[in-house]
């Protein structure tokens, strides 16, 4: 009857076999689907899914509502307002004399 620590090690080895495996059949199966892509002419937004690089880039919020004269710094009044925004209230001013 084998031990323990005997029965985990064959267990760590079978599951480094089984990752390596899946590793070289995930390799084969993407693959054959480029090679039936081009084969097809099959694009990925054929497929439903939006290329990579071309939606709207995350953080990109539009055009900026406010704007620090002081040092050119800008918001779009979306999210945290940034620390020149923060400092500003603090001194008594409004947003509105920060509007672009």
């Amino acid at each position: 009857m084998s031990t323990y620590k005997e029965l985990q090690d064959q267990i760590a080895a079978l599951q480094k076999q089984a990752e390596e495996a899946r590793k070289q059949e995930i390799a084969a199966v993407v693959n054959e689907i480029k090679a039936k892509m081009a084969e097809f002419g099959i694009s990925v937004e054929d497929l439903g899914y939006a290329a990579r690089g071309r939606g709207r880039k995350r953080g990109a919020s539009g055009a900026y509502k406010y704007r620090n004269p002081a040092t050119g710094e800008t918001w779009t009044g979306k999210g945290r307002k940034p620390g020149w925004m923060v400092k500003a209230l603090q001194e008594g001013k409004t947003m509105d004399s920060f509007l672009a």
